[in-house]
């Protein structure tokens, strides 16, 4: 296991890393700190730790973003395809419905405003 300092909002980090892994941990490093950073200089949020959530969520969202697309696309694949014989045909499980995902989040995001105190949404 490998150990690199690194800087987020400021602040040093020494992380533990797999070896041969180190670009994927700085890239991953890169992003987080790009987020803090657009919402620190925002100007609405100073706590780090709100930041650190804000920050978080956002990546979350990306993530969850890029999901619903990867299944819209696999969805419209499997449209296109010529459907099997029925002999052959098995049970698939569906991924959930990105509405889904979408309320779990709006459910966290209370979670946290409640957990984070009674100063304001914090979305």
């Amino acid at each position: 296991m490998k150990q690199i300092e690194v800087q987020i909002l400021q602040q040093s980090y020494l992380l533990s890393c797999p070896e041969g892994h180190e670009g994927r941990l700085l890239d991953a490093v890169e992003r987080v700190d790009t987020a803090m950073t657009k919402i620190r200089d925002a100007g609405k949020v100073r706590a780090r730790e709100r930041i650190a959530v804000l920050a978080a969520l956002n990546l979350a969202f990306e993530i969850a973003d890029r999901d619903a697309a990867d299944l819209a696309a696999r969805s419209a694949e499997r449209r296109a395809a010529p459907a099997p014989a029925a002999s052959t045909t098995t049970a698939q499980h569906e991924l959930p419905l990105p509405e889904a995902d979408d309320e779990r989040l709006r459910a966290v995001v209370g979670r946290l405003d409640d957990a984070l105190g009674g100063d304001g949404r914090l979305l």
